[in-house]
């Protein structure tokens, strides 16, 4: 019995779990069959929808391309008619081309039958030409030849005054080009120097506080005049000027030497041998110094390094060298001054210029000890000491003794004649000077209608009275340019000289 229940509860749930296994997989089926349902139901709304926006886009699209379709039409309608308008411009150009062409060969024939007609008639002139000048020379009773000659001399004469007035004109007016730069140049470059002048001779006169002194200077039995000029090597001169000796030496370092120590003799008043030599020997050294001085200035002041020590001595020796007047050391400054400015304004190395300005003159220091010209003594002592061959042609070349070799010594050249030529600058012996003025007066003298010519403002001007027969007064201008000509080509001058012609016509009556 208790088997029997057993097994009918195995039975039974064998049944239940059957009966449950098919229930579940009744239910899976039908929730799997509900699923697909619904699957396909998904599928075909996208497949709806997806043809529907297929639809939308390809009805967008052919919008799209309508639009372009139409866009091109418009553009290829716009082009064809652009190029219509200019297909029937270029007909236009080429009717109006051909039209042109047509009239130039028209005129072109024209013109051949007009310059056809021109010499013919050209022709019939030059024949009737001839014969009238066979009558009129028949008639004047001259040939052709004569006739042009006489023409050409009334016509000359005739053109005198304008060619004068033209030639004035002209000068003037190269004068104003040609000095626009110049005076830029030189006129900056002179109104910045400025420089002393000492007279240059051979003596130096030393005052005295009294007469009784010149006893002393003298000595016993002329001990001490002579030890001193023994010393010095310069003529001490006692004569009969009240209160003064007079020192006379061709060496102007020795001569001051001389001076100098004489002065300090005096105001020491002991004077003999030993006091005269040590005081001598003293000067000359303070003299060195102050010449080795002035030159280490100068070379300071012009901005030159570099120049050999005899250089640099024999430099400081120009301190008490003169020439015409100018002190030769304040010369040679200005003669650097203006090459280093001029040679700025052209555009040349300033440094150089003003070397072989400040060098050009450095001869004139030793030219009592050596023969020969200053400037070739002074080109050979820089090419000793080592200075370079432009420095050494601008010294040797600066008074034309040897050929310019380069735009440096044209600059020093021009700097020493501006230096030389200036106002208070030199002056020249009298001797020469009135010579200078007859060949002056002379040479504007020789000219044809000349009256009178008088040398005025010491030279500087030359004053031309000419006949009033003598052409008009155009023709004054002629003959002064020919005579400024004149006086450049024959005379050597510092600076110019201005021409003035004066043509006067005077009529005298006398009252009876």
């Amino acid at each position: 019995m208790g088997f029997v229940m057993l097994l009918s509860s195995v039975l039974a749930g064998a049944v239940g779990i059957a009966v449950g296994y098919y229930v579940r997989k009744l239910h899976d089926e039908k929730k799997i069959l509900s699923t697909k349902i619904i699957a396909e139901q998904i599928v075909e709304e996208a497949k709806r929808e997806a043809e529907t926006k297929k639809r939308e886009v390809l009805a967008e699209a052919r919008e799209e391309a309508l639009k372009i379709r139409h866009e091109l039409e418009r553009e290829l309608k716009e082009r064809r008619s652009e190029i219509q308008r200019a297909e029937r411009r270029l007909e236009q150009r080429e009717e109006s081309f051909d039209r042109k062409l047509e009239n130039l060969t028209k005129k072109e024939e024209e013109l051949k039958a007009r310059l056809t007609e021109v010499e013919k008639a050209k022709l019939e002139a030059e024949r009737l030409l001839r014969e009238r000048i066979v009558k009129l020379e028949k008639v004047a009773g001259l040939s052709r030849e004569e006739a042009k000659e006489f023409l050409l001399k009334e016509v000359e004469e005739e053109a005198s005054s304008s060619i004068g007035l033209k030639l004035k004109e002209l000068e003037e007016y190269f004068k104003r080009e040609a000095d626009k730069k110049a005076r830029e140049i030189l006129t900056t470059a002179i109104q910045r120097c400025a420089v002393d002048h000492t007279s240059e001779v051979t003596v130096s006169v030393v005052p005295l506080p009294s007469d009784d002194m010149k006893g002393r200077i003298i000595g016993r039995e002329g001990r001490n005049i002579r030890a001193f000029e023994s010393l010095t090597g310069v003529d001490l001169i006692v004569d009969d000027t009240p209160e003064a000796v007079t020192l006379s030496c061709f060496d102007p370092v020795r001569r001051e030497i001389a001076c100098i120590s004489l002065e300090r003799l005096i105001l020491d008043g002991r004077i003999h041998p030993a006091r005269i030599e040590e005081i001598v020997e003293k000067v000359r050294k303070e003299v060195d110094e102050r010449m080795l001085e002035a030159a280490e200035n100068a070379l300071l002041e012009v901005n030159i390094e570099g120049v050999h020590p005899e250089i640099v001595k024999t430099l400081g020796r120009l301190t008490y060298r003169s020439s015409y007047g100018q002190n030769a050391l304040a010369h040679s400054l200005e003669v650097a001054h203006l090459a280093g400015v001029m040679a700025a304004e052209l555009g040349l190395d300033e440094v150089i210029a003003r070397r072989a300005g400040l060098l050009h003159d450095i001869g004139k220091a030793i030219d009592y000890q050596v023969e020969g010209s200053h400037a070739l003594i002074g080109a050979d002592l820089a090419k000793r000491y080592g200075e370079s061959q432009v420095i050494v042609n601008a010294i040797a070349a600066h008074h034309e003794e040897e050929e310019p070799k380069s735009p440096y010594a044209v600059l020093v050249l021009a700097a020493d004649a501006v230096s030389a030529s200036r106002p208070g600058a030199r002056r020249e012996s009298i001797e020469a000077y009135i010579r200078r003025l007859e060949k002056l007066e002379n040479l504007a003298s020789s000219f044809k209608g000349v009256e009178k010519a008088y040398a005025i403002q010491a030279g500087r001007e030359v004053r031309v009275m000419i006949s009033p027969e003598v052409g008009d007064d155009g023709t004054i201008y002629k003959i002064a340019h020919d005579i400024a000509r004149k006086i450049e080509e024959d005379l050597k001058y510092p600076g110019q000289i201005k021409v003035t012609v004066i043509r006067e016509l005077r009529a005298i009556e006398f009252a009876k």
